[in-house]
């Protein structure tokens, strides 16, 4: 629930206070940690605009911030090892599934339709539209859903998208699961894709542009 009401935000004033407040929550939220507690980040903020005493010493903020640091390493470290384990064994059952094909770098794909057109070469700029999902179905990317293709050059992408579109004929459409090595890896992706998760995609070939 708002901390405030939109009858509040009566004057440019105030809408612009909020605004500012909204922009710093955002980019708050992107940097979050377990345990923030918010009402804290509040009386910072009023604090240091106050120009208010630091209530916490450089020195002692200094040892703090490395602590939740090292905490978020170590989770992260947890989380990495753990997806890759699922991800080995997800591919692995997957495999011997009827349809299945395995390249040399263990990329895994069935073909769902196979185009008659012409194949990308690495150099190319396709357009294509996919869906992209995580091993338990839930999906973080679609162009399907967004209701519009996207263009990108072939060796642009992910090296699992790049393989499988340079084998692909155009009018293709083929399901593709993707190793974590050859997806975004021990790195993920922005937030978006955790480190070392496998990754599914249905991809339609649409046309080399």
């Amino acid at each position: 629930m708002s901390r405030t009401t939109k009858e509040a935000l009566d004057t440019a004033h105030n809408k612009v206070s909020y605004g500012i407040g909204r922009q710093m929550g955002t980019q708050l939220k992107g940097n979050d940690f377990k345990g923030i507690d918010i009402e804290l980040v509040m009386a910072g903020l009023a604090d240091a605009y106050e120009g208010v005493e630091d209530l916490v010493g450089v020195e002692e903020m200094s040892k703090a911030y490395s602590e939740i640091q090292a905490q978020i390493q170590k989770e992260v470290a947890v989380e990495a090892e753990a997806n890759l384990q699922i991800g080995k064994d997800f591919l692995e059952s997957n495999k011997s599934k009827g349809g299945i094909k395995v390249t040399e770098s263990g990329l895994q794909y069935e073909v769902i339709e196979e185009g008659k057109g012409e194949i990308p070469e690495s150099t190319s700029r396709v357009k294509t539209h996919y869906h992209g999902t995580f091993i338990d179905g839930n999906v973080f990317d679609s162009s399907v859903e967004r209701g519009e293709p996207a263009t990108f050059p072939v060796n642009g992408v992910i090296r699992g998208w790049t393989e499988a579109l340079t084998m692909m004929p155009v009018g293709s459409k083929w399901k593709l699961y993707i190793p974590s090595e050859l997806a975004y890896g021990s790195q993920g992706a922005s937030g978006a894709i955790p480190p070392n998760t496998a990754l599914i995609f249905e991809i339609e070939l649409l046309e080399i542009v």
